[in-house]
């Protein structure tokens, strides 16, 4: 039985989207192992599948002990995690009322308006030339329009809001102090129009959360603020801007997947979420649960206050749960992947996300038929933010 283990420097791989093979050689041999951030203290790293989900879901594992504590970390400051912060039952509370402004049903509804936009994005790559950078003129623009319409952000703050959503998650922040001065930007505005709604109540998301804060909810402002802030605007934003370039990098550097998805759309949905099994969003495993008992991983104690990373990649390509994992198959019909999380923290806007990069995905396959790749694959440059990765621009022509 062991508690005492050598620890490694982590993350291990900081180059592109592949997956490093440290995650399958720890998976096998060493699956609950001790890792160094670059900040924080050191932590245990879960690799396998059932794990990583007993991390995420069993109440031994709390997130809210994690505030104020030296957390496992990419960036130096300490912040705080809004939800991601909590355990039930506030975090129950919280969620619930945004749940329903996310439902799978409510997110169908929303499909035709997001496919439209879509294909006035395309319409625009397109006149502006033969060419396009899928990272700005596309990524980055469809989610956040799509996020501040739920909000009711008015449409000619927009531009601020891709520049706050970006520098909260981008690595430049990650050793300066820009973060504070863009989240005091961000709570301010967000303020502001709270303060708007109460004058002029709206039947937007941003407006129903100020009726549920004055009406007997228990919701405070700076959790108003920081819910409809950081928590969904960023969080609402920065998967998709980050995951759809990526999936079209991959698509485009395999020609059998992307003739597969050209003569097949009718597996869009499946495609989706094989990509996002496969492809890595985030750039390293975070939000670190702290144990609040002894708890044993077969031979391994982690010991009550220690913290647990849950690396979901690794988990996505446990072979004990995905056949064949390091192969792509676009038609995988069993695929209980973790990219969105699991359990209480499970991301509330999975279904968003998913109905976003499916559309996207369709509109640029089947409106740019000779869509390509400008530059050699080797030469695009990678960004590893303190949250997600992706590439730093990824230019197409057609």
């Amino acid at each position: 039985m062991s508690t005492e283990k050598r620890i490694r420097d982590y993350p291990f791989d900081m180059e592109d989207i592949s997956v490093s093979a440290q995650y399958a050689r720890l998976r096998e041999d060493e699956p609950m192992s001790r890792v160094r951030l670059p900040f924080g203290e050191p932590s245990w790293l879960a690799t396998r599948y059932d794990d990583v989900k007993l991390v995420m879901t069993d109440p031994r594992f709390s997130r809210a002990i994690a505030q104020g504590l030296d957390q496992p970390r990419l960036r130096s400051q300490l912040v705080g995690d809004g939800i991601m912060g909590m355990d039930p039952p506030d975090h129950t509370r919280l969620r619930k009322l945004v749940g329903k402004a996310f439902t799978a049903r409510r997110m169908e509804k929303m499909r035709a308006e997001v496919r439209g936009l879509a294909s006035r994005i395309v319409d625009d790559m397109v006149a502006g030339g033969q060419s396009a950078d899928i990272v700005e003129d596309f990524a980055r623009l469809l989610p956040v329009t799509v996020i501040c319409d739920l909000l009711g952000v008015p449409f000619e703050d927009r531009h601020v809001f891709r520049r706050w959503t970006e520098g909260v998650t981008n690595d430049e922040t990650a050793k300066a102090d820009v973060l504070f001065e863009i989240g005091g930007e961000l709570d301010d505005y967000m303020a502001g129009l709270v303060a708007q709604r109460r004058k002029e109540p709206t039947d937007d998301l941003l407006g129903a959360l100020v009726y549920a804060r004055d009406n007997g909810d228990k919701l405070d402002d700076t959790e108003l603020i920081a819910l409809a802030g950081a928590g969904l605007l960023t969080g609402g934003v920065e998967t998709v801007a980050s995951a759809l370039p990526s999936f079209v990098y991959t698509l485009l550097t395999r020609p059998e997947l992307l003739k597969q998805l050209r003569e097949e759309p009718e597996l869009l949905p499946t495609a989706v979420e094989e990509l996002l099994r496969y492809v890595p969003i985030n750039t390293s495993a975070m939000f670190a649960r702290y144990a609040l008992e002894d708890v044993w991983f077969r031979d391994t104690l982690v010991r009550t206050g220690d913290p647990v990373l849950p690396a979901l990649h690794a988990a996505n390509r446990d072979p004990e749960v995905f056949d064949d994992p390091e192969t792509i198959d676009l038609a995988r019909a069993h695929n209980p992947h973790v990219t969105f999380g699991h359990g209480p923290h499970h991301c509330i806007g999975a279904q968003l996300a998913r109905m976003e990069l499916q559309e996207s995905l369709r509109e640029l396959l089947i409106r740019l038929p000779d869509l390509r790749l400008s530059d050699p694959p080797e030469s695009i440059q990678w960004k590893f933010g303190v949250i997600v990765r992706g590439p730093a621009e990824l230019r197409v022509t057609w």
